[in-house]
């Protein structure tokens, strides 16, 4: 796994690349959390995702969640395929719409 972070006006913007699963996610989840906690927002592109288990889902989760609890913002954008399968297994999509490129993709 491979992420590219950028930082511009209190935003942080994070590209994952990679498998995020069991293996990867306890780097993954402490880079985004210290990422949100560090500024006002985060955006998280998705498209270069290869493989998503339950862990890297509950990343995203724990993220979404952490990011709601603050008052900041948690966007994802460009979920690949490997991401709306898992999304549409646990049926949580819902949780995630205020992402707008993730409930496009789900849709099409």
């Amino acid at each position: 796994m491979k992420l590219h972070r950028e930082e511009r006006e209190g935003y942080c913007s994070i590209a994952i690349e990679g498998d995020m699963t069991i293996y990867t996610a306890p780097e993954l989840k402490q880079e985004l959390l210290n990422c949100l906690a560090e500024h006002r927002g985060i955006e998280v592109s998705l498209d270069g995702v290869s493989d998503m288990d339950s862990a890297g889902f509950q990343v995203l989760y724990l993220l979404k969640r952490e990011a709601t609890a603050s008052g900041k913002k948690a966007s994802f954008i460009g979920p690949s395929p490997a991401v709306v399968d898992v999304l549409e297994v646990f049926k949580m999509a819902p949780y995630f719409e205020d992402s707008r490129s993730i409930r496009a993709a789900q849709v099409h």
